[in-house]
C-alpha cells in the first residue's frame, strides 16, 4: 500500500481546520484503497517529519502539499522530511492545476451573485513568497483565471512581495474599476484569508475549500508523483 500524506500549513482557525479535514475526507473517498493521513508544517500537530518517519516503516509514501505554490514550506520543511528516507516522493503543490482556476471562478461567481457587470475587476489575492517559483505559480493561476472570467485580473500578495493586496485593490480602482472583487487564492479560512477580507475590496470570494474538484487535484498530484 502507498500512504498519501496530505501536508497543510496548519491553522488556529477552527473553520480552517474543519475545511482541511473535509477536503482530506473527500480525497479518501476518491482513493479508498490508499491510506490518507494529515500532517502539518506549522501551528498544528503532527508535524510532517514525524508523520513521514512513521509511515515509511510500513508503506511507500507520497507527500502531497496542500499548498498553492512552491515556497519555503515545500522547498525546506517538506523537502527535508522527504529527503530523510529513500523512495519517499513529494508531489507538486496544487495551485497551477487547471481545476483550481475553475474553483476560483466558481467562488467569484458566488461572490458577485452570478452576474458580472461592466467595470468589474478582480485581484487574485495570494499569500505571497519571495521565491521566484512561487511568483511564477501565482502568475500561472492568474492566467488560467483570466481565460475563465470576463473581468481583468491582477495580482496582490498578503506578504513577502509587492504589490500587497490593498495596493492592488486601490490600483484597480485607480485604473477605473467600479467594483473590485478579491479572489481568495487560499485553501481555507485562517490568517491569510483574514488578510484578504481586510484588504478593502468591495467583494471577497470564499477560500477554495473542501470542493470535490480540489480533492481531484490532490489525487492527480498524488498519482503524478
Amino acid at each position: 500500500m502507498t500512504t498519501l500524506i496530505a501536508c497543510s500549513h496548519g491553522t488556529d482557525s477552527a473553520d480552517g481546520q474543519r475545511t482541511i479535514e473535509e477536503l482530506v475526507a473527500l480525497v479518501r473517498e476518491q482513493i479508498p484503497r490508499t491510506r490518507v493521513v494529515q500532517a502539518f508544517v506549522d501551528v498544528q500537530e503532527p508535524d510532517i517529519a514525524s508523520v513521514v518517519d512513521r509511515a515509511v516503516e510500513d508503506d511507500d509514501v507520497v507527500v502531497v502539499p496542500l499548498l498553492l505554490s512552491v515556497g519555503f514550506h515545500t522547498a525546506v520543511d517538506i523537502a527535508r522530511a522527504v529527503r530523510r528516507h529513500a523512495g519517499v516522493r513529494q508531489a507538486e503543490p496544487l495551485g497551477t492545476h487547471p481545476l483550481v482556476a475553475q474553483v476560483l471562478a466558481t467562488r467569484l461567481r458566488a461572490a458577485i451573485g452570478g452576474t458580472w457587470v461592466d467595470g468589474d475587476a478582480v485581484v487574485l489575492a495570494a499569500a505571497g513568497s519571495s521565491n521566484p517559483a512561487a511568483i511564477a505559480d501565482v502568475e500561472t493561476a492568474a492566467e488560467r483565471l483570466r481565460s475563465l472570467i470576463p473581468a481583468p485580473v491582477t495580482i496582490g500578495y498578503a506578504s513577502a512581495i509587492d504589490p500587497r493586496i490593498p495596493e492592488a485593490v486601490q490600483a484597480a480602482r485607480d485604473a477605473g474599476a467600479r467594483r473590485v472583487i478579491a479572489a481568495s487564492h487560499v485553501l481555507a479560512p485562517g490568517y491569510f484569508a483574514g488578510l484578504v477580507q481586510a484588504a478593502g475590496a468591495d467583494l471577497v470570494s470564499a477560500p477554495l475549500g473542501a470542493d470535490l474538484r480540489m480533492a481531484e487535484v490532490v489525487v492527480d498530484r498524488f498519482r503524478s508523483a
